[in-house]
């Protein structure tokens, strides 16, 4: 080869391996197009179930819109609102679905990885605005249920109305001939259950007359016929209430009575207390509480001891209109002059047992006294002058308290007086040793 054409080879060995490369890229460009179709081709379905879902959410909304026309033409504006507001909600989820689509659709070339995303999210959209509407429609549905039940049972409450207004009268002709016999106190309650009552019965028939008016419009009346019916039912509560006023005093008159019995027998038994009591304080605090309890069971019947024997007229029943008993008064009147009798009475028992007590250890604290009174006159007597005044003055005092312990009536007195005479006696002995002790 002529030595001017060396470069020869080279250019031939590049030019295959440039033709090598180019095969190359031309080769795995046609394998990713290829791959590429299989991709696009394989999103077909999911764009198509995209679309379809479009063409039934488009649909939907559209027959929502129209649907909320009517809702506000049968029922009401609120319950319209509410439709068109999932309507609104279904519009905004559709038009990002328009929008994907529509670039699925346009001219621009799109991967294979995109045009799948977008279909996804065209199928989530629809589906939430398919679904928001369905909830809607659900509801509306059970409006509409609960308006044809409405339709019926608005006659049903009306005849509910009416047995209950027979019973309000019933009730009201009851605490009429029960005003002549009993106080206003035991009578308020009731007075005012029927008060309410009368108010509950008046406003379930404004809301009776409500749902009679949209029913013979063809409209809804589901939220005041249930209205009525939990007015009605508070009416029903109340006369409930006030029908059992009789039964109830009947049952409190012979609980009185009860109570007036218990309380005769406590008087007579805390009679004899008192008279066995020998302390005064608790004699006269057991005094003052039986002539309280004698008081009040004359206050509360408005007559002597002997009405108590008389049977339950006497206790809740009366002919002066200025005594007109209140059995519940009566029997919580009576409660608290029980108890207060018996806390009188325990007192008296406890001071009777204080006074038994100091009575049978009265003996041995005389006893002891005088033999310490002994032991304190024997220590000053040996002592002779060399005890001073102070010994001598407690032995003065030691024989002083035991007089009075041997004169005192009061066994507790008497008791404490005599422990007295022991001590000074004891600090009588104390000092004349002392004494003796300290003059050695």
């Amino acid at each position: 080869m002529p030595d001017g054409l060396w470069w020869l080879p080279s250019l031939v060995v590049l030019g295959v391996a440039a033709a090598a490369v180019v095969g190359g890229i031309v080769a795995f460009r046609r394998l990713g197009a290829r791959r590429e179709r299989a991709a696009l081709e394989s999103g077909r379905g999911a764009e198509l179930r995209a679309k379809s879902l479009i063409v039934q959410a488009d649909s939907a909304v559209r027959e929502a819109l129209a649907e909320a026309l009517f809702v506000e033409a049968q029922f009401d504006r609120a319950t319209a609102a509410s439709v068109r507001e999932a309507v609104e909600v279904a519009q905004r989820r559709l038009r990002e679905a328009f929008l994907l689509q529509q670039r699925l659709d346009d001219a621009e070339p799109d991967t294979a990885a995109e045009r799948r995303s977008w279909s996804a999210r065209i199928v989530d959209l629809c589906e939430s605005a398919l679904a928001t509407l369905a909830a809607s429609d659900a509801a509306l549905d059970a409006r509409r249920l609960a308006e044809r039940g409405a339709s019926s049972e608005a006659p049903l409450l009306e005849g509910r109305r009416d047995a209950l207004s027979v019973r309000r009268d019933e009730a009201a002709a009851m605490l009429d001939r029960l005003d002549g016999r009993f106080a206003a106190s035991a009578l308020g309650g009731a007075h005012d259950a029927l008060g309410r009552a009368d108010a509950a019965l008046a406003a379930s028939s404004e809301q009776l007359e409500v749902a009679r008016g949209r029913l013979d419009r063809g409209l809804g009346a589901a939220e005041p016929t249930s209205a009525a019916a939990g007015l009605l039912e508070r009416a029903a509560r109340m006369l409930d209430e006030a029908e059992r006023v009789e039964s109830d005093l009947e049952a409190v008159g012979a609980d009185a009575l009860a109570q007036a019995a218990a309380l005769e027998e406590e008087l007579r038994a805390a009679r004899a207390e008192r008279d066995a009591t020998e302390d005064p304080e608790a004699r006269a605090a057991l005094a003052r509480a039986v002539d309280e309890a004698v008081q009040a069971r004359a206050g509360t019947w408005g007559a002597g001891p002997g009405a108590v024997g008389a049977g339950a007229g006497a206790v809740v029943a009366s002919t002066e209109p200025s005594q007109l008993p209140d059995p519940f008064a009566a029997r919580d009147r009576l409660r608290m002059v029980r108890d207060r009798l018996e806390v009188a009475r325990a007192t008296a028992r406890a001071a009777r047992s204080r006074v038994d007590g100091a009575r049978g250890a009265l003996g041995g604290a005389l006893a002891i006294a005088e033999s310490q009174l002994g032991a304190a006159g024997e220590a000053i007597r040996r002592g002779g002058r060399r005890v001073g005044a102070d010994a001598r003055t407690r032995l003065a005092e030691a024989e002083r308290q035991l007089v009075i312990a041997r004169q005192e009536p009061d066994p507790v007195a008497a008791l404490d007086a005599a422990r007295r005479a022991t001590a000074r006696a004891s600090d009588a002995e104390a000092l004349a040793a002392y004494d003796l002790m300290g003059r050695r």
